[in-house]
């Protein structure tokens, strides 16, 4: 049973988003081709970083908790995870759009790129000899750089509400994943290459990870969204009066 740990993580991670995709108040399964466009750009940048970090050696994976399928040398749990959490997250972000009307933080999301980005350029160029460390944040806070500055859209205080409650199923996920109330890890992360600070047994590293994945996923989704509003016929935009 065990080397169906990873998979039965990543499949109950989707299993309630999944099924509530089909609510008629958020009628997420719409959004599908949205979502996936934005999974698969994201991963065009997050699986060959993988199949790198993982050949280095910056993580790896216990083959014991593994059923042994792989794709280019990844196990095919990773993949699953890679469209699991995305799916999740999104889920999330459609449900606090549809239960909460006010942009909570649309004000401050600039006051928080600005807080954030230098924060994470100054750790990122101060630890070029810890490759997780330093092409997480670096890669973030240009995103974030990008999509705050230029882009500058109106969905940013929404994506941080978010992604600030994802955290939560995040350090569950993320828990199981590196050993917390299992025997051992399920993955692991060599301390020499990130900061060795633990959120528990998470890499403080893997917050910002997400935050990256889910800030391009989103930007996808939504820029998608909108070019596609935006070809629409104006009667199809605007209701009769």
């Amino acid at each position: 049973m065990e080397n169906y740990y990873y998979l039965i993580i990543d499949l109950a991670t989707i299993s309630i988003p999944l099924w509530r995709s089909f609510d008629s108040r958020a009628n997420f399964y719409k959004r599908w081709p949205d979502l996936f466009l934005g999974i698969a750009v994201m991963s065009l940048l997050f699986i060959p970083w993988d199949i790198a970090f993982t050949s280095m050696g910056v993580w790896g994976f216990n083959p014991a908790y593994l059923t042994g399928l792989k794709i280019a040398n990844l196990p095919v749990e990773e993949w699953l995870f890679f469209i699991s959490i995305p799916y999740a997250c999104l889920f999330i972000y459609e449900a606090m759009n549809y239960f909460i009307e006010k942009d909570i933080l649309g004000k401050a999301a600039p006051i928080i790129c600005y807080l954030l980005i230098p924060l994470l350029l100054l750790i990122g160029f101060t630890h070029f000899d810890q490759w997780y460390t330093s092409v997480t944040f670096l890669l973030t806070a240009a995103l974030l750089a990008y999509v705050a500055f230029i882009l500058k859209p109106s969905y940013l205080g929404r994506f941080f509400v978010a992604y600030f409650i994802s955290l939560i199923p995040f350090f569950i996920v993320n828990g199981l994943l590196t050993g917390s109330w299992i025997p051992d890890q399920i993955v692991w992360y060599n301390d020499a290459e990130n900061l060795g600070i633990r959120l528990g047994t998470i890499p403080v590293e893997d917050s910002i990870y997400m935050m990256l994945m889910l800030l391009i996923v989103t930007m996808v989704y939504e820029r998608n969204s909108t070019v596609e509003l935006e070809n629409q016929p104006v009667d199809r935009i605007i209701a009769p009066s």
